[in-house]
């Protein structure tokens, strides 16, 4: 690497080191005004809540990366650009690309963590996050209420179509993982009822994907009349033919956003398995994950020509018009989720369309080059 992609390069990476911290360090003070009294009335001590708080905040930084990458950058370049360096380098032969070629290497580098963070740490830190707030409402529960009765969710309702098997589960215990309440409807092709299984309470064994029901009972219909044709009680039965997760069942009514990548690649399948259209909304936000990737390299394509065609200014210009840029991409952003989750765009185009247009804003100030 010559002296001058070090230079570059190290300037640069101070100042994203810097800002990364700030915008951490804010995001941290915006989640302890929302959660601290949550935590508090749940009886969470010291170490638990120093404890969410280390797992939640890796959920912000694919949020807060691109951000960080372009106040740097129009930060740096900026600063080289007004104080002539950038003038001396291109005077000496050196074209655009040649000079910030070590920003797009380390673009490359970022979008492979971008991949790594959306991947793996982002679902990781808002499942352990929200599992951890989850034992400690438990735990403040568990002083006055049974196991069976802790983290309580009424009225799960499931429709397994590609399997033909409807769920109703009067209450189910995230706690304890015991369903109470359990009715279990087996459809023909038709989705006319071939049996029905009901039960008082029912476990899932996640190692061996099977279901085991208690104090129940089982009916056999005949599809094309309806009529009752048998009916037998049992004290406990396990049928290793349901397979249905409880975890997937709870995740139907949480918003896109709430969802980690993992989470949101089933419910995605569940819903085309299917054909429900509430896939739509679902199928944006993660195309949406997918394209951040590319936000470092956008960042870049963005920054380079925006700081070195512009005029020798107060950086606080250049800080100005990136917080513009996002706000134009978050309102991008917000119609295409729009458009997407009402069929009228193509979920993988509705959310490539901000990216789209970023990408266009570039190359737009690459022509404006001199």
């Amino acid at each position: 690497m010559k002296l001058l992609d070090r230079y570059l390069l190290a300037e640069w990476l101070k100042m994203l080191g810097l800002l990364l911290a700030a915008t951490i360090g804010l995001l941290l003070i915006t989640a302890l005004s929302d959660k601290l009294r949550e935590l508090i009335d749940v009886g969470a001590g010291a170490g638990d809540i120093l404890l969410y708080f280390a797992t939640l905040m890796p959920s912000y930084l694919t949020l807060v990366l691109p951000l960080s990458m372009l106040l740097s950058l129009l930060f740096v370049l900026g600063k080289l650009h007004r104080n002539n360096e950038l003038t001396a380098i291109r005077a000496a032969g050196l074209n655009i690309f040649a000079t910030t070629r070590s920003l797009w290497l380390a673009g490359l580098f970022f979008c492979g963590v971008s991949l790594l963070l959306n991947s793996s740490v982002v679902p990781w830190s808002v499942e352990t996050s929200r599992s951890l707030l989850e034992r400690f409402e438990f735990r403040a529960e568990a002083e006055q209420k049974g196991g069976d009765t802790l983290g309580l969710v009424s009225s799960v309702a499931f429709d397994n179509r590609p399997q033909n098997r409807m769920w109703f589960i009067n209450r189910y215990s995230r706690y304890s993982g015991k369903s109470f309440g359990v009715t279990v409807s087996e459809l023909d092709p038709q989705r006319r009822e071939k049996t029905r299984l009901m039960a008082r309470e029912a476990t899932y064994d996640a190692g061996q994907r099977a279901w085991t029901f208690r104090d129940g009972r089982e009916l056999w219909f005949d599809p094309e009349l309806g009529e009752l044709l048998r009916s037998v009680s049992f004290a406990e039965k396990t049928v290793p033919h349901f397979r249905e997760d409880p975890a997937l069942m709870l995740l139907i009514d949480r918003r896109p956003q709430d969802l980690s990548f993992n989470e949101l690649q089933r419910i995605t399948d569940y819903f085309h398995a299917e054909h429900n259209p509430k896939v739509l909304r679902y199928e944006v936000r993660y195309y949406s994950v997918m394209f951040s990737t590319l936000g470092p390299l956008i960042v870049i394509a963005i920054a380079v020509p925006f700081a070195v065609s512009g005029v020798r200014v107060s950086p606080a210009v250049g800080v100005s018009k990136s917080i513009g840029l996002f706000f134009v991409y978050y309102l991008l952003s917000s119609l295409a989720t729009i458009l997407g989750g009402k069929g009228l765009v193509e979920p993988v185009w509705a959310a490539a369309m901000p990216n789209l247009a970023m990408i266009g804003i570039a190359a737009w100030f690459f022509g404006r080059m001199r």
